[in-house]
């Protein structure tokens, strides 16, 4: 089976043929058929518990994607995953979710403070800013003294936060050695003393 028959049946809504293409043994194929069941709402819980597991990370790369529009995948599950790409993406599609479950906003505040990648420290505090929920404010405060990337997520993240310890981590952000984090920041203090 190649690509462009998986993409027609797809398009053509032949659930069948993605079915079986999701039993493919390329792991192209079946990331393909994976978005392709899900487009036409032939997606089975089966599925996704297979995909979970599956042993390519471009099929649960890919289902973590999928975890931003579709609550029966387990982000959590993803968000553990061995390879940091799932694991970043699977933070992000939280962050897209519109209700997140507090096991799942758990693992939010753990990866924005303790994961060993970077990106996905970057990517659990840009899901923890989105949702909004104050908690996450000492998570987000942490990540402005990390990497310069976090830290520029970090100051992005205090967006929707307010108090003196917020403000202080904005003012303390303007010397930052990042010329991003400073713009960040100055942008945030600009638009804090508008409100």
């Amino acid at each position: 089976m190649q690509a462009h028959e998986v993409l027609l049946a797809s398009h053509e809504g032949n659930t069948e043929s993605l079915c079986t293409a999701f039993a493919y043994d390329n792991d192209h194929i079946r990331s393909l058929a994976l978005h392709g069941l899900l487009k036409n709402n032939a997606l089975t819980d089966e599925q996704v518990r297979s995909a979970e597991v599956d042993p390519s990370r471009l099929v649960r790369h890919r289902l973590a994607q999928l975890g931003a529009v579709e609550p029966r995948i387990n982000l959590s599950v993803l968000l553990h995953d061995v390879d940091f790409a799932v694991a970043e993406t699977a933070a992000w599609s939280l962050g897209e979710r519109v209700d997140v479950t507090p096991e799942e906003f758990a693992l939010l505040l753990e990866g924005g403070a303790h994961h060993d990648h970077a990106i996905v420290r970057e990517s659990c505090i840009a899901a923890l800013g989105a949702i909004g929920d104050p908690r996450a404010v000492p998570v987000i405060l942490e990540g402005c003294n990390d990497k310069p990337a976090v830290r520029r997520r970090a100051i992005l993240a205090l967006a929707p936060f307010d108090g003196p310890e917020v403000t202080a981590a904005l003012e303390k952000a303007l010397l930052d050695r990042d010329w991003q984090v400073r713009q960040a920041a100055e942008d945030l203090l600009a638009i804090e003393k508008e409100l």
